[in-house]
């Protein structure tokens, strides 16, 4: 059917997240690829997707999972060829699927040319002004310019040996150090990465995922962070006032090719922060990570609504999970507990106003790995912090398509073990027979995608459902059209009056003419009038 130009498809879509390393392998290396993406498009169509967004699949040496990019122009061997992403773009547009890639401003890698040629000349030369070098500190310049940590851990500067053998400048990575940054300062790079974009935007591709959106900007002079500042105060190098003048110049690049180019921001800021990344001369939309946070609590997620409908609105950008965090399965508290809040709370974000992000696998109901091998870990996190934390590898193993014994499917008869080992436990949950199996989570989600749609041609309107009986632990609102969806987040059934006919439910509800029974961890959707009736389930 193809992609239609609508300005506004991203204000409403669902867009799922391909982590390609994980998803599905064609050639049989143990490692997902372009081509296995292709293989599944048929598989999205079904779930009811409008879009994927896929991981770096860029040239990288792998340090940090493709997000170390050696060419910003090329694919890499392990995922393909750009003939490959060509042709996968071309059948996801046939499939009326947009795709969305992501691109990686902060930092390149320590094997990208630019780094290359800046180690091969002497301090101040003009390419070591496109990264951050500058002298250490100590007598004999043996410290570093200053004390910020990396994120992943350890300090955020390495020292260099410079031609003539001696140690010599330092240079700023809050990564890895083989993830220098970028200095956006230098006009050089601002240019270089305005051509990436165009390049990419030139094949087809429906936007960007910008990784690190809150980065690129660097406090002038780096001074020290004050001591006995919090963790998570990044302030001097993290979402600074002068990264939205970076975004203003992406966003005139993407509005060059019409107005459904869009552009989405990784941005760990508070939502009054996130506002301002999506003005209308900035990003179409960024991720509303704070309901990550919210946990499975009432209170926690209804502050996050609010917040966040307040100050973002119609851009409100809904996620669970992503290749960084937990499992939702996981981290609701695992077990048939955390997989029943984990489906309640998947049918609370799809009704809620805005669009949604699903991260592969979540369709499925998979859990974390919580016990994956020390040997196996693969995350730079493991190494970084001296192997006390194990990093994002539990959420990142490959997916389960078919079969009751590993690789289930992930490839193709015969091939290598996969890049991160699956677990047993896993037999039941592949994608096959969950579509066989009508009570499932696959279901669940196929079910959901499809009423979404005709929820979200009634508008984005939205109001609490909220009286003194209210019961606590209990969660409901109205959308336009008579949509209402009501969730329990209490240990204990509730027993309410009845909205209307049921749509959706993520568990067997005991319903009445006039009263239902909500159980503990559950959501259900449900219509007021006669508009848009849907079928019991």
């Amino acid at each position: 059917m193809g992609v239609a130009a609508a300005a506004d498809w991203w204000q409403n879509a669902v867009i799922y997240q391909v982590y390609l390393r994980s998803f599905r392998d064609f050639d049989g290396d143990g490692v997902g690829d372009l081509r296995g993406v292709r293989s599944q498009l048929d598989y999205l169509v079904d779930l009811g997707v409008d879009a994927l967004w896929i991981t770096p699949f860029y040239t990288s040496p792998m340090a940090d999972g493709g997000y170390d990019v050696a060419d910003y122009r090329d694919v890499d061997p392990s995922y393909g060829t750009l003939a490959d992403f060509q042709e996968l773009l071309a059948d996801a547009h046939r499939r009326g699927l947009r795709v969305i890639v992501d691109v990686v401003p902060n930092h390149a890698s320590s094997q990208h040319p630019w780094f290359v040629e800046a180690l091969a000349e002497s301090p101040g030369g003009e390419a070591r002004g496109r990264f951050h070098f500058r002298e250490g500190k100590g007598e004999h310049g043996e410290l570093p310019p200053n004390n910020w940590p990396s994120i992943f851990g350890g300090p955020a500067w390495t020292r260099v040996i410079e031609q003539d053998g001696q140690p010599g400048q330092w240079y700023l990575h809050l990564f890895t150090p083989q993830q220098p940054d970028l200095n956006w300062e230098n006009p050089q790079v601002r240019a270089e990465f305005e051509d990436i974009l165009r390049f990419w935007l030139d094949l087809g591709v429906d936007g960007f995922r910008i990784d690190v959106a809150n980065g690129m900007a660097k406090a002038p002079g780096y001074p020290d962070r004050v001591e006995g500042c919090l963790p998570e105060d990044r302030s001097l190098y993290l979402d600074r006032d002068d990264v939205h003048d970076i975004h203003r110049a992406w966003r005139r690049v993407l509005d060059t090719y019409g107005d459904d180019r869009i552009a989405v921001a990784e941005a760990w800021v508070p939502t009054h922060r996130l506002a301002l990344y999506l003005r209308p001369d900035e990003l179409h939309q960024a991720f509303n990570f704070p309901y990550i946070k919210a946990g499975w609590s009432e209170r926690a997620i209804r502050q996050v609504i609010e917040d966040s409908l307040g100050g973002l609105g119609a851009s409100s950008s809904w996620v669970l999970s992503n290749h960084d965090e937990v499992r939702p399965v996981t981290r609701f508290g695992g077990g048939a507990s955390g997989l029943r809040r984990a489906r309640a709370a998947a049918l609370l974000m799809l009704a809620l106003p805005g669009s949604a992000y699903i991260y592969q696998g979540d369709e499925l109901g998979l859990p974390e790995v919580v016990d994956l091998p020390d040997d196996a870990l693969q995350d730079p996190k493991w190494e970084r912090s001296g192997h006390t934390d194990r990093g994002r590898d539990g959420c990142r193993v490959p997916l389960p398509w078919s079969g009751t014994t590993a690789p289930y499917g992930f490839g193709p008869a015969g091939s290598a073990a996969t890049w991160l080992p699956q677990p047993d436990e896993w037999a039941s949950l592949g994608a096959q027979l969950q579509a066989e199996d009508q009570e499932s989570s696959l279901i669940l989600y196929r079910r959901a995608l499809q009423l979404r749609r005709t929820l979200n041609r009634h508008g984005d309107g939205f109001e609490w459902l909220d009286d003194k009986d209210t019961p606590p632990g209990q969660l409901s609102f109205r959308r336009g059209g008579g949509f209402v969806c009501t969730v329990n987040f209490g240990p204990h059934d509730i027993t309410m009056e009845r909205p209307g006919e049921l749509l959706l439910a993520s568990a067997p509800l005991r319903l009445g003419d006039n009263l239902f029974v909500l159980p503990a961890d559950t959501a259900a959707w449900w219509q007021a009038d006669n508009e848009g009736r849907g079928t019991e389930q």
